[in-house]
């Protein structure tokens, strides 16, 4: 059923506007996107500053209107800001403080969390930002509880990310709340971006870029696993499959993929189990079996831990079609699986 009034999506803009933020904005928000139907967003940009602003490098950006704009907002986004110590205008503050008041949800990209911070509307909430600038905002905004290395945070009517990229991520996932994952998925495909991260997903990997002889001696292990996800996997399993001692796999692993082979597989995992609840009507108990986590309460558990949903509760937020149920390979399952054994 149509709603009434497409949300109307407001970025804002100001002198020394951050480029790729404020792109990330218009990128998801402000195309027209016929096939997701006549509901999609609405978009405009608020100018903080008068006259043609000049973003970084050079762009020059003109904008739909003034501050009055983050009146009618039903989304606001602070696409970055001029810097960590850069005071706030006081009419910003008001404008976003009003907004808080109203219920409108308020996103803020990297440093466009300095902007959140400075309004108070970050006072004992979680929140994020940039990996470089979060010492920064803690030191400034003690009462927030920062969050330095996930990729954005959901708290509700107020939304943070992370640097650059990671707006990306929460902007996707402000689409699925709205619209559901198919339409997630469909600007993630015109993005060519993975179509969903979890906002706890790490910020940054401290480790060595792997070399391509790496990445193309283990991409068949990867695939192998994907496909087999409902099957008990071993590290000396996985290692010899790879042609590598257990010692010399788990280290390459690590640089690969930025994580350890358990963590990894419980990630790809969730996205399957993610999968067959949004598209099928299979009982929970059967799809903890087709993705490896052996029973229900095991799949509850590390859905609640990582999504801080239930299965059951994550089925009826994102559920839209229900599609054929997937068959199982043949694989076998147990409950309890022996040491090493992911």
């Amino acid at each position: 059923m149509p709603i009434a009034t497409p949300p109307l999506v407001v970025a804002l803009a100001y002198d020394g506007l951050c480029t790729f933020e404020f792109g990330v904005a218009v990128e998801v928000f402000g195309l027209s996107r016929p096939e997701l139907g006549p509901d999609w967003y609405r978009f405009a940009v608020a100018a903080l500053d008068a006259g043609p602003l000049r973003a970084v490098g050079g762009i020059r950006v003109e904008a739909d209107g003034g501050l009055d704009l983050l009146d009618r907002a039903d989304i606001i986004i602070i696409p970055g800001w001029r810097g960590a110590r850069e005071p706030v205008p006081g009419d910003l503050i008001a404008a976003l403080r009003r907004a808080d008041k109203r219920g409108t949800r308020i996103l803020s990209i990297c440093s466009g969390a300095f902007v959140l911070a400075a309004a108070g509307l970050l006072n004992g909430r979680r929140a994020t930002t940039h990996w470089r600038y979060a010492a920064t905002l803690g030191e400034l905004y003690p009462d927030i509880r920062v969050m330095p290395d996930v990729l954005y945070v959901d708290e509700g009517n107020i939304l943070t990310s992370a640097g650059s990229a990671a707006g990306i991520d929460l902007c996707l996932h402000l689409v699925r709340r709205d619209f559901g994952p198919e339409a997630a998925n469909s600007v993630a495909r015109r993005l060519v971006v993975q179509p969903h991260r979890e906002g706890g997903q790490a910020q940054f990997i401290e480790a060595p870029v792997p070399t391509a002889r790496e990445g193309a001696r283990m991409a068949p292990l990867l695939d192998h696993l994907r496909e087999r996800l409902a099957e008990v996997h071993s590290l000396s399993g996985m290692a010899s499959q790879a042609g590598m001692s257990v010692r010399t796999f788990l280290r390459r692993f690590q640089s690969l993929t930025g994580t350890t082979p358990g963590d990894w597989l419980l990630t790809e995992r969730l996205g399957r189990a993610r999968d067959l609840l949004e598209s099928s009507s299979l009982p929970v108990e059967e799809v903890a079996t087709l993705t490896g986590f052996g029973s229900a309460a095991t799949l509850r558990h590390h859905f609640r831990r990582r999504l801080g949903l239930s299965p059951a509760n994550y089925r009826e937020r994102f559920r839209r079609v229900a599609g054929p149920a997937p068959t199982k390979k043949g694989a076998v399952i147990t409950d309890h699986a022996p040491p090493h054994d992911l």
